[in-house]
């Protein structure tokens, strides 16, 4: 069986049904309020977040605003101290193309001169040349002239009693040449002089190879004992001792004669 419903029951419910809808009502308000201050906290952080970007921005745009300024001011800077070093460096090069033509100019006025100079001093090397030419051939003769008049006395005390001298005696066989500056001579020996104005070592070697030489070339002395001596105004010290030590005879100069500086004990070699 159904139960019956009375006002009051309809008015309950309408009760409660009103305080549900007021807590719906308070509920949403609530939730509406509640929305609506988040979202004005959010939009005040928005609007915090957005000035503190723009603060940002600003001090980015001074920043580069501040870098375009100072870029500016370095480039002119630069341009400027170009500007200056260009022209430094144009009259740098002007002056030194300057100074290198007058150093260039006056380095060719001294090696003419130079040149001249050398000329000069080849022209007098070359008379002064000549002159010790003829004067060397003069000298020799002139030594030869002081040694040629005294080897007659000088050899025959020494024990060899030769009686003619035969100055610069010559003679050519085949491609072979002897030349001897003073043979003296007689039937039974011969001795074989060279003369130097300065005599070397070199000299002595040499006239031993003419003395090895000269029966072949003189067959007519072949028969005789044959000496060799040097002569010399200037004599090297060793040059004195090594034909002495190789049995030649050495004049030396004496005041205005000359004489034998071998001991009288030395013992010549003969060929």
């Amino acid at each position: 069986m159904s139960q019956t419903i009375t006002i009051d029951d309809i008015w309950r419910l309408f009760q409660e049904t009103n305080r549900l809808f007021q807590e719906s009502q308070q509920s949403q308000k609530e939730s509406q309020q509640a929305s609506q201050q988040e979202s004005q906290r959010e939009r005040e952080q928005s609007r915090r977040e957005w000035e503190q970007s723009r603060r940002e921005w600003e001090q980015s745009r001074r920043e580069w605003e501040q870098s375009i300024r100072e870029w500016d001011r370095r480039f002119q800077e630069s341009k400027r101290k170009s500007d200056y070093d260009l022209e430094e460096t144009r009259r740098f090069l002007r002056e030194s193309s300057a100074e290198t033509d007058r150093k260039f100019q006056e380095t060719d006025r001294k090696f003419q001169e130079t040149d001249r100079k050398f000329q000069e001093t080849d022209r007098v090397v070359k008379e002064v040349s000549r002159q010790i030419g003829q004067l060397g051939g003069r000298w020799g003769e002139f030594v030869e002239g002081l040694v040629a008049p005294a080897c007659i006395d000088m050899f025959t005390k020494r024990g060899i009693p030769v009686d003619e001298v035969f100055p610069r005696v010559k003679k050519t066989i085949g491609d072979q040449r002897v030349e001897i500056d003073l043979l003296v001579a007689n039937t039974v020996a011969a001795i074989l002089v060279e003369v130097k104005s300065n005599l070397k070592v070199e000299d002595v070697r040499t006239h031993l190879e003419r003395l090895e030489k000269f029966k072949s070339f003189f067959p007519r002395y072949a028969d005789c004992t044959v000496y060799g001596a040097v002569a010399g105004i200037v004599i090297d010290a060793e040059a004195d001792r090594f034909a002495m030590n190789k049995g030649l005879f050495v004049i030396a100069q004496s005041g205005e004669t000359v004489h034998i500086a071998n001991d009288i004990n030395f013992v010549p070699q003969t060929w």
